[in-house]
């Protein structure tokens, strides 16, 4: 669509009572990002309270007609998504505003391929549009969603703000109150959204018992009030609405990640466990408790079901599921391993559920034929589960969906990598309602963890991994052998599950850098990583963690049965380089000493050692010649394992291990090059 132009939602889907919004964009670096936001209009033009403004910190309407559903990786970089439920937004509200806004100093104009699009409730794209003029806007509204009659119609908007989230607020009657001293809007005023909503629920909600599930919860001050001088700029309420008290939800629960003091006499008393596993023989009986245990859960924990779910088009409401479902089909009924139904306003949503454990494949026959019963019973999805990892958002497993039936059934695939980091985010992170929703959840990842539960996550690298190993390592592997394609798929799983584990740890997302520009096929990626395998013997991956603006930089030679972990540090400009490598290796005190530190200056790679033999000798990272330093590269290398398994020996198990040692033992202990105040270098 062109900017300004309009259409209606009904013309292009008869299933659009809920969509699903996209924003997206790449970034040469890797780097770029920025936050979306949603803002709920009235006929005026306004918003009718701080309940229509949601971020990413209040990222959910209560009723369900919006959802901000997370980053999720694409084949050309990182996509927001926002869940809209057209059938449940207030009839007050006249026109729904999709934006986004960047921070830190950053500009609409570095990011490329800036895109909205719109699907409806199956994941069918109905339309789309992108802002090519971006330059130094900090703020962005991409589209609109509006009411005309009975219908929904979408406007390309791309108006674009200097002035940052402040801007865009104030025109939508979130007014903002510059307090002396505020720093620059786009940043400010994210970090004082951040802070207030935080102030909110950290300081404002006290119960008296953190124990009693219906504690009274005192009224909140409203959002935006000013600590003093000095805050930056923040968005507060209307001024009609600025006697009322905010809206507020209880304290959410999470866990420690270290356990209390055990009150076992030796190592051998194991503890009772709510989910036992140890008992369990057979693929059969790990697949039958692994459905049911996940199901039960999700029925039982709201805020899990919810998350499992609404990305599957799945609406908010109340949630049932069932196990072994008998279902007709010809002379000889089906039995799908779960069914998920969610009611809402009368209406029923239902997912039919496919689930394998312990590493067994998914049959495509199979699920065609709950694909084919869905559609004839009006059912709206079929979610797979398995220990394999999708790529790029598609089904794992190749099924026909006949596009000419007025009913349309979407096929979803979950990973149990992925339950499990969803599960580990709320009860470490995020939170839950109760404490013994946390309990249950806890319960639920020590199942998920147990090495006999069989929901362990990618965990081979496939059939072709041996020959391709062997292929490299006798200079066979011809460049155009298939295999080496399997292989690279295998690796992008791999990648994408590493992320799945360290984002659970972190409580951040971590995403895997695509450099590829939008429309690029993925097949061709694959095919050029491919060649570079047989040709080198290395498969190579980039990750990010959200919120950071450095880049892990993960590879593995097959050649040397080895794995390097690296990161690029810049040196501050108009520094001391003497000054700068001593406070560099001051940083990476704790870090292991076998670390490999590399000067970085123009053109070319200076001079380098390990910080065992570096920390007493700074002077020795600096360039020769006079070189301009222009930063460090930090390395760890750690040896592979040859299996295409997860075992302890295996090639997934040392990757995976060589991401999480680099982190935590290299990037947690590295801070800032800058100088302080007043010193330079």
């Amino acid at each position: 669509m062109q900017k300004g132009a309009n259409v209606s939602l009904n013309a292009l889907s008869e299933d659009v009572g809920s969509v699903v919004v996209s924003l997206g964009w790449t970034s040469a670096s890797g780097a770029g990002d920025a936050d979306v936001s949603v803002l709920l209009l009235g006929e005026n033009g306004k918003i009718r309270s701080e309940n229509d403004f949601y971020f990413y910190n209040n990222p959910a309407a209560p009723d369900g007609s919006v959802q901000l559903l997370g980053k999720t990786p694409t084949d050309s970089g990182d996509e927001d998504r926002i869940g809209v439920d057209l059938t449940a937004v207030p009839g007050e509200v006249a026109r729904i505003v999709v934006a986004a806004s960047q921070y830190g100093g950053a500009r609409f104009g570095d990011l490329d391929d800036l895109r909205m699009t719109v699907a409806d409730r199956s994941g069918e794209p109905l339309v789309g549009f992108s802002i090519n003029d971006a330059s130094v806007e900090t703020a962005f509204i991409f589209g609109e969603l509006y009411r005309r009659g009975e219908e929904w119609k979408f406007r390309a908007v791309g108006q674009g703000y200097e002035t940052g989230l402040a801007g865009l607020a104030t025109d939508f009657d979130v007014v903002v109150e510059e307090a002396d001293g505020a720093a620059d809007s786009a940043t400010g005023t994210a970090d004082a959204v951040e802070k207030v909503a935080g102030a909110a629920d950290e300081d404002l909600v006290k119960k008296t018992d953190e124990n009693a599930e219906n504690a009274a919860e005192p009224a909140a001050a409203p959002m935006g009030t000013a600590d003093g001088p000095g805050d930056p700029a923040v968005p507060v309420l209307p001024a009609q609405t600025r006697g009322r008290s905010a809206r507020t939800t209880r304290k959410k629960v999470t866990l420690p990640k270290a356990a209390g003091k055990t009150l076992a006499e030796n190592d051998s008393w194991r503890p009772a466990r709510l989910f036992p596993v140890p008992t369990l023989k057979s693929d059969r009986e790990r697949e039958v408790r692994a459905t049911s245990v996940l199901l039960a859960v999700m029925a039982q924990v709201p805020e899990l079901g919810r998350r499992l779910t609404a990305g599957f088009g799945g609406p908010a409401g109340r949630m049932q599921t069932f196990t072994e479902v008998s279902l007709p089909h010809g002379e000889t009924p089906r039995r799908p391993d779960g069914v998920i139904r969610v009611e809402r306003a009368g209406k029923l949503w239902t997912a039919l559920v496919e689930t394998k454990t312990n590493g067994n494949p998914l049959r495509a026959e199979q699920v065609q034929e709950y694909v084919d019963i869905a559609a004839r019973r009006g059912y709206e999805a079929v979610i797979t589960l398995s220990n394999d990892v999708a790529l790029d958002g598609a089904p794992v497993v190749d099924v026909k969906i006949d596009r000419r039936r007025k009913h349309k059934v979407s096929l979803w695939h979950l990973s149990w990598a992925e339950v499990a980091h969803q599960t580990q985010m709320l009860i470490r992170h995020e939170g839950v309602a109760n404490a013994a929703h946390a309990w249950l959840l806890q319960e639920f990842l020590e199942y998920l963890q147990h090495e006999n539960s069989g929901c362990h996550g990618f965990q081979n690298m496939g059939p072709s991994w041996v020959p391709v190993r062997r292929g490299i390592d006798d200079e066979t592997l011809a460049i155009g052998d298939p295999r080496a394609v399997e292989v690279v798929e295998s690796w992008e799983r791999l990648i994408r599950q590493v992320c799945l584990r360290l984002g659970g740890e972190l409580g951040q997302k971590a995403l895997p850098v695509q450099r590829a520009r939008r429309g690029s096929d993925p097949l061709a990626r694959r095919v050029a990583a491919a060649e570079s395998l047989c040709s080198e013997g290395r498969l190579t991956a980039e990750l990010r963690i959200e919120g950071t603006e450095r880049v892990i930089a993960v590879t593995a030679d097959l050649r040397t049965s080895k794995v390097r972990t690296s990161v690029d540090v810049p040196a501050p400009a108009g520094s001391y380089p003497l000054s700068t490598t001593k406070r560099l290796l001051r940083l990476l005190a704790d870090a292991p000493a076998d670390l490999h530190v590399e000067s970085l200056v123009e053109g070319a790679n200076g001079p380098r050692g390990t910080l065992e033999r570096l920390r007493p000798e700074p002077a020795d990272l600096l360039p020769k010649d006079g070189a301009q330093l222009t930063g460090f590269r930090l390395t760890l290398i750690k040896g592979t394992g040859t299996t295409r398994g997860n075992a302890e020996s295996g090639f997934i198990r040392s990757v995976d291990d060589a991401v999480e040692r680099f982190h935590h033992g290299v990037l947690a202990h590295l801070g800032t090059l800058e100088a302080r105040p007043g010193r330079r270098g």
